[in-house]
């Protein structure tokens, strides 16, 4: 938009929320508070959302910036990313239907490493698509 770069600015919010929600994970699981399992809920929920979004606005500069959407690392990272979505969402979605203190151990904080682990590698290939390939850098709308 106006040759900024929107995905770039909002993907800070879901990456770290999902890291937020394993750390929430582990901190209920070595405390037994409550207040950390009610915390990953909200987290994990906010990382799927948010997420969302920002998936949205990349999917978008992918398929309207040619300079973006010529580069094979870029439908890595946008393959990557959806199904760093879809493991977001299964770890929200299970919350919400067992019970967010009964979800945490154990399914909850696997699914939140694994998010985790998703995230690093989903914000890597993102990383080099900027720093490798300067995409997203330029203001003049080319990639």
């Amino acid at each position: 938009m106006a040759g900024h770069p929107i995905h770039a600015m909002l993907v800070a919010f879901p990456v770290a929320l999902a890291i937020s929600t394993l750390g929430a994970d582990g901190f209920y699981w070595w405390t037994g508070d409550l207040f950390w399992a009610r915390a990953a809920l909200w987290a994990g929920g906010m990382a799927f959302l948010l997420g969302v979004l920002a998936g949205i606005s990349g999917t978008v500069e992918l398929l309207l910036v040619s300079g973006i959407r010529a580069r094979a690392a870029s439908w890595t990272h946008f393959v990557i990313a959806v199904m760093l979505l879809s493991v977001l969402g299964a770890n929200w979605g299970y919350r919400l239907t067992t019970g967010f203190e009964e979800a945490v151990l154990p399914w909850g904080l696997l699914l939140s490493a694994f998010a985790a682990a998703f995230t690093a590698i989903t914000g890597w290939h993102g990383g080099k698509l900027v720093f490798d390939y300067q995409l997203g850098t330029s203001s003049t709308g080319k990639g």
